[in-house]
Formats: structure tokens, sequence, C-alpha cells
């Protein structure tokens, strides 16, 4: 379908700092090279096009247009688009736009004002088609409106590819923020957010929850005895005793220091306790450094075992274990006691 005689432009000024270079007709650049005209009547596209005004940018000059909707196509040099600039969202992902593309298709589309920061990567001119011509381009050629949906449907290709990146980073930094660096168990960020979920199941289901809570003996004195670095490696040692002696749905978690936890859903008292047993004699076990001419000491630790209450909540549930870990200590250490 051929455009109309009164497919214009009318001859704004740009609003922006954008020098004026002159309308399209007296340009040098013909319709041939612009994606959005593949395929489409280029005589009458070049006719309806005559009028609109083409502009330029210096390099690192930015497309401020925060009031008219308007479609830009890049005639020469680059544009650089960064999603979100103005949202606080921004995170270097960006879109460069080169000779014979465009920017601006979806402030046309919704007559809004386009959030996307833009600037020019180079010296660029621009032709600027404003929203009523870009309609009726739209409307009276099935090409133009072929080129926009094509365009459209790849611009939300790429944007769905970096939401499901975003997603998946946003994913590992989250997994991150709730393990501790240094033994890979769950941290207290973890516990804080999960224990009451924790909580609020068991008493759903009537089923009993359980709480172990560890201390490493004498630790303090390890470590000025042999050295942060050691110590360092002798949580690591305690946390794989507790990761590895328990059920895939039990969690273990470093809560502070030297102390350490294990949660234990669908576990009894009793059950409990004997898990605690088995974990301490296995601590007593552990050996660390194998190929060292003088051995270190045996890790130990006192457990202390707790379960939930009928009326208890998460910080009862603590609070009865630290209670059970003290009575531990008092008891000489490295011993489980509830």
């Amino acid at each position: 379908m051929v455009y109309h005689a009164f497919f214009t432009c009318p001859s704004h000024h740009a609003e922006n700092v954008l020098k004026l270079i002159g309308p399209f007709r007296d340009s040098g650049y013909t319709v041939e090279n612009l994606e959005l005209f593949r395929d489409a009547d280029m005589l009458a596209a070049a006719v309806a096009l005559a009028d609109c005004e083409v502009v330029q940018l210096a390099a690192g000059e930015p497309v401020e247009d925060a009031v008219r909707a308007r479609l830009y196509i890049v005639l020469s040099g680059m544009l650089e688009v960064e999603t979100d600039g103005q949202t606080g969202s921004a995170d270097g992902n960006v879109n460069r736009i080169m000779p014979g593309e465009s920017v601006g298709e979806q402030s046309v589309l919704d007559d809004a004002a386009n959030l996307d920061a833009v600037h020019a990567v180079e010296e660029t001119r621009l032709l600027v088609i404003e929203s009523k011509l870009a309609w009726e381009l739209i409307d009276h050629s099935n090409a133009v409106a072929r080129n926009l949906l094509r365009l459209m449907s790849f611009r939300i290709r790429a944007a769905n590819a970096l939401l499901r990146r975003r997603q998946k980073l946003g994913e590992f930094y989250r997994q991150l923020s709730l393990n501790d660096t240094l033994t890979g168990l769950y941290n207290r960020t973890w516990l804080a957010d999960m224990l009451p979920k924790l909580v609020g199941r068991a008493r759903a289901q009537t089923s009993p929850l359980a709480l172990l809570m560890i201390d490493l003996d004498n630790f303090k004195k390890f470590n000025d005895t042999h050295g942060h670095l050691v110590g360092d490696a002798a949580l690591c040692a305690a946390a794989n005793v507790i990761r590895d002696g328990l059920r895939p749905s039990d969690f273990a978690v470093r809560y502070g220091g030297e102390e350490l936890m294990a949660v234990l859903p669908e576990t009894t008292a009793e059950l409990a306790f004997m898990v605690a047993e088995r974990l301490c004699q296995q601590m007593r076990e552990v050996v660390m450094f194998s190929d060292m001419r003088v051995p270190l000491p045996h890790l130990t630790a006192c457990f202390g075992v707790a379960v939930l209450g009928p009326d208890g909540d998460e910080m009862s549930l603590i609070e009865a274990a630290d209670a059970a870990l003290y009575r531990a200590k008092e008891a000489g250490r490295n011993c489980v006691s509830a």
C-alpha cells in the first residue's frame, strides 16, 4: 500500500541540545538503508520523511526527550541505550544502535516518554520521526508494520534473556548471602529467615522439631596456640562433621564464631540426643592434618539438645538449646546435654 501525500513531518525544533542539521530531503541520506522501511515503497517513504528533521549529537551527548514520544533512526554514528537508566536499576547492560537501526519504538507505541538512557557513542546523526507520523506510516504500510513487529519481537526476546540472566544472578547472590563463606554452612541470616518457617510448619503438622547447639571446646586457646589459619581449618573440619552426619532433610548452620547448629525437622528429643552423641563421637575422631609430624589435639565440642515446646517459638527453642549447651560445658565439656 502506498503512502498518501499528507504524510508530512512537522518542522519542530529539537527540545534539547540536539543540533539541527536540516530536513531529511536535504541530508544526503536515503531510505533504502533504514531497517524500518525494508521491503516498503521507498519512493513513498522518502516523500513521507522529506520534512523530518535530522539532528546531530556529539560523542557522549544524551538524547533527552522526557515529554514527547519520538522515533529516532541512526543515519550515521552509533547510539548506546542503557535500559532503566532513570529508575535506579541500570546494571551495565547496554544495547548499541547502529546506522539504519532505530530507538524509541516503545515510546511511540504506548505514547509515553522514553525512560531509557540514550547517548551517542561517537558523533551521530539521527532522523527524528514524530509520533503522529510514525503511526501514519504503520497504518498505511504493511511492510513498516511488519518490520516494527519484527523489531519489537527481537527487543522482547533480548529483554527476556536479560531478565533471566538477572534472575539467575540474583539467585546466586541470594544463596551466597545465606551461606557462611568459611565453612559453607548456612549462616544466621538463613536461620533468621528459615527457622520461623520451620517452627510454623512443625506447629501446623504437629510434628517435632529439634535443635542442636554446638560449641567447640577451648577454641580461643586452640587459636592462640596454633594460629588462626589452623583455627579456620579446625572450624571447617567441625563443620564437615556436622554436615556429613545429618540427613538431607536436616540443616547445618554456623551460628557465629565457633558455635554451630543443627536443625532437625521431624525429630524427637530421644532421636536428637542420639544424633548429638554420634556427632560428638565423630568430632573426637576427626583428623585435620594427617601428614603433620606433630599431630594437633583432637577436636571436641559440647552439644546442647532442645525440642520445640507446645507453645514455643524459634526464640524459645534457641534459648532452650543454649541452656542445654551451658549445662554440657558445666559437666566438663566434650559431652551432650539436654
